[in-house]
């Protein structure tokens, strides 16, 4: 029974998802999951921060040429994570949990059959790829070199590591699954300067960089690998394929809302490599000082990402077992600590921009240009963070195609484009531009949506009788 289910912790999930007051059940699955969120961030910079102390641009810039696949490594682990996991929380919202073990199953060996796949086509077409990134003469033995090390070798850990985070944080295991993630950023901050300074020769920088996260990975891998294990019998968790296949019903569940996520990310990544194949036009300096800036805007949004992936399990739940009040509630508190979070960084980029962009490279010209992309970047913040805030909503209730449709307005149909037309017409300042403006349609074509769907809750559309098709 359902009630018999507990985290590793002790922690009752019937405890935190029905009757826990919505700001501390919040905060228990958000705060990990926020901080494991940042420290991604820091060694997802401390590559580019290393690389920079090189002072070598090309680097910099190679470096961050492959920012978009590695996202796609990401994206990939969304399919099984994100779909699996969504699934597996609104199964336990509806007493489901032998459903909930055959998909846990079924969605650690999706992504390792994924992500073996992915790791041979790059490592195949490898020089087609880079050069359609924008790789210059002078940038792509370091693109190569990075990407060898945190792909072809790097994919199956990472992808594997990120379902399984997704995965425990559906049973609202988030100190587990962020603490596997702030550990392997720790060990990755720590390896980059030991392999790139001290074990491996001056120009191999970016591959040692690349070694680095490669293994931190794996650690991390290894981790999530063992707590899963160890919690055989207290939670759904396991991989264990003598549980089963899931119901075909609930194998298209999983697709039909891990799919429209990895091409969510696919899109943005399809943004950043447009972003790169355009700046690579201004020369290398404005392609590194780029590069640094798409990073360092991260802050924010990692935090807000880790907001959301805190608030989706709960918003899973009780849309599946009928408490929309309560679902409502954890999405308007997460909206409102999202939209602060981003005013005060807005505030504190305009600031510190220059300082920020000093703490990555020593070089003048590529500061100054960098600090001036931040400054204009930054105001987009609060608008980026609604964007995937009511997409996370509609995967955590299994409204997969409603988030692929605000993907692709989002992307597809304003970013994109924009970017094209506002580099024509403005230049290099268009490209920086375009977020803000996107974002700002994006928001309203989200809100318009949301409104349709809330409407469709007090209309009775949305009682558990009516979704027993949303697990299908």
């Amino acid at each position: 029974m359902l009630e018999k289910t507990k985290t590793v912790s002790g922690k009752n999930n019937k405890e935190i998802f029905e009757t826990m007051p919505i700001p501390k059940a919040l905060a228990t699955l958000a705060i990990p999951t926020i901080i494991g969120q940042l420290v991604v961030l820091i060694y997802s910079l401390a590559d580019t921060f290393y690389i920079g102390r090189t002072n070598n641009p090309l680097m910099v810039a190679g470096a961050s040429l492959i920012l978009p696949v590695y996202n796609i490594c990401i994206s990939i682990a969304g399919l099984a994570g994100v779909g699996g996991g969504t699934l597996i929380s609104r199964l336990l919202g509806a007493g489901k949990e032998e459903q909930a073990k055959k998909v846990s199953a079924f969605s650690f060996y999706l992504s390792i059959g994924m992500s073996v796949f992915f790791s041979v086509m790059t490592a195949l077409f490898m020089h087609p790829l880079l050069m359609a990134l924008g790789a210059s003469g002078d940038t792509y033995q370091y693109a190569r070199q990075y990407a060898f090390c945190v792909i072809v070798l790097g994919a199956l850990p990472t992808v594997m590591s990120v379902t399984m985070s997704n995965l425990l944080r559906s049973v609202s295991c988030a100190k587990q699954a962020g603490f596997g993630v702030s550990m392997g950023g720790v060990i990755n901050i720590f390896l980059d300067p030991l392999f790139m300074f001290v074990l491996f020769p001056a120009g191999m920088e970016t591959a040692a960089a690349g070694i680095a996260t490669m293994c931190s990975n794996v650690i991390v891998c290894i981790y999530y690998l063992a707590v899963i294990l160890r919690m055989r019998g207290s939670t759904v968790l396991t991989f264990s394929p003598r549980s089963g296949m899931p119901e075909i019903k609930n194998i298209k569940s999983i697709f039909s809302v891990g799919i429209p996520a990895a091409l969510a990310t696919l899109l943005f990544d399809l943004a950043y490599v447009v972003i790169d194949k355009l700046a690579t036009g201004y020369g290398d300096i404005p392609l590194a000082a780029i590069g640094i800036v798409l990073k360092a805007e991260r802050l924010p949004l990692n935090v807000g990402i880790g907001l959301c992936q805190g608030m989706m399990p709960i918003a899973a739940y009780n849309y599946s077992s009928g408490d929309h009040g309560r679902m409502k509630s954890v999405v308007s508190l997460s909206r409102i600590v999202g939209l602060v979070i981003a005013a005060v960084s807005i505030v504190l980029y305009e600031i510190f921009a220059g300082n920020i962009l000093r703490f990555f490279i020593s070089d003048e010209q590529t500061v100054y240009i960098g600090a001036n992309f931040l400054r204009v970047r930054c105001l987009a913040t609060p608008f980026m963070f609604m964007c995937f805030h009511l997409v996370n909503l509609f995967q955590a209730v299994g409204k997969g195609d409603k988030a692929l449709f605000l993907a692709v307005v989002r992307w597809a149909l304003f970013n994109i484009p924009m970017l094209i037309l506002f580099n024509a017409v403005f230049g290099m300042y268009g490209i920086v531009c375009t977020q803000i403006v996107a974002d700002i349609c994006t928001v309203a074509v989200s809100f318009y949506v949301y409104r349709r769907f809330e409407r469709s809750i007090a209309a009775g559309a949305e009682t558990p009788e009516a979704q027993e098709k949303n697990l299908a």
